[in-house]
């Protein structure tokens, strides 16, 4: 398995840490173009609940981000990455003047975009060969899943082609391309998750993000779950599939999340992701035991 971490010394001789931005966007399921509810398990901050939100100016939001790892990483090699909502879903030239001031922060090393495939029109994606050119471009594509019933229960709001087509202009311009899934969807099994890591490597996305499924406060998602429409996964389950999602995974992508957190003010299940030193704990032992030949 090639971690973040891995990548990273391989690529830049050193550890990077994340700084979550929020630029101030909005997603075609909120502004009403698609939908104006959002995916069923977005939250209000769009993904960006860890951010200064999006009333700080870019500038500041990187230095309070930096403080705020301060405690944890020594190191002063950043990736400025652009989080909440989706962040190609802007006029081009306002996307221009967001990208290029992060980039000309001292320290920042790569510039990590998420976004929605179908939000990567030709002028975006000649920016970002364009910005490519200057500082490592991430692009981070929030799939979740191929299964048509998923997407469709939890409002992606295109289909997998788009994704497909997405991946290929992007590997076209040399960025690197990470997709977002989550392991958990209402009445997903075991093998339709395995099945989406599956396609993505397939697809030739470099990165993969696991995601536990989260229910948060607020969400249609959390209405569906405090009605006993499904359950969510124990702490068991969860590793169990995510160790036969690395053994599909191998060494052909890079393994950005094994997990990933909520807000605890917003979390209502499953409540052991609340503890998330504990988890990974769990998980790197697990790992430790993992034949991925």
């Amino acid at each position: 398995m090639i971690t973040m971490n891995d990548y990273c010394q391989r690529v830049f001789g050193e550890k990077l840490y994340k700084l979550g931005l929020d630029a101030g966007f909005t997603c075609p399921n909120r502004d009403g173009k698609l939908d104006t509810r959002g995916c069923i398990f977005c939250s209000g901050a769009g993904s960006g609940d860890f951010t200064s939100g999006r009333d700080v100016d870019l500038d500041t939001q990187i230095e309070e981000a930096k403080k705020l790892v301060a405690g944890k990483y020594k190191g002063d090699s950043y990736i400025a990455y652009f989080q909440a909502f989706t962040n190609t879903y802007a006029p081009v030239e306002k996307l221009r003047e967001l990208f290029y001031k992060a980039a000309s922060h001292p320290g920042v090393k790569v510039i990590s975009i998420a976004t929605r495939p179908d939000c990567l029109q030709s002028e975006v994606i000649e920016l970002l060969s364009e910005l490519n050119k200057k500082i490592p471009v991430w692009v981070e594509l929030g799939l979740q899943t191929v299964k048509k019933s998923s997407a469709e229960y939890i409002r992606r709001g295109y289909e997998l082609s788009v994704y497909d087509e997405a991946v290929r202009r992007l590997k076209g311009i040399g960025v690197h391309v990470i997709t977002h899934i989550i392991l958990g969807l209402p009445r997903e099994t075991r093998e339709d998750m395995l099945e989406t890591v599956r396609y993505v490597k397939s697809a030739g996305s470099d990165g993969i993000k696991l995601q536990l499924l989260h229910v948060l406060k607020g969400t249609d998602l959390a209405s569906d779950y405090e009605a006993g429409k499904f359950a969510v996964l124990s702490e068991a389950e969860y590793i169990d599939i995510l160790m036969d999602c690395l053994k599909v995974i191998g060494d052909d992508m890079v393994v950005h999340r094994l997990t990933g957190d909520a807000p605890k003010s917003l979390l209502i299940a499953p409540m052991w992701s609340a503890d998330k030193k504990r988890v990974i704990n769990d998980i790197s032992a697990r790992i430790k035991d993992l034949d991925l030949r």
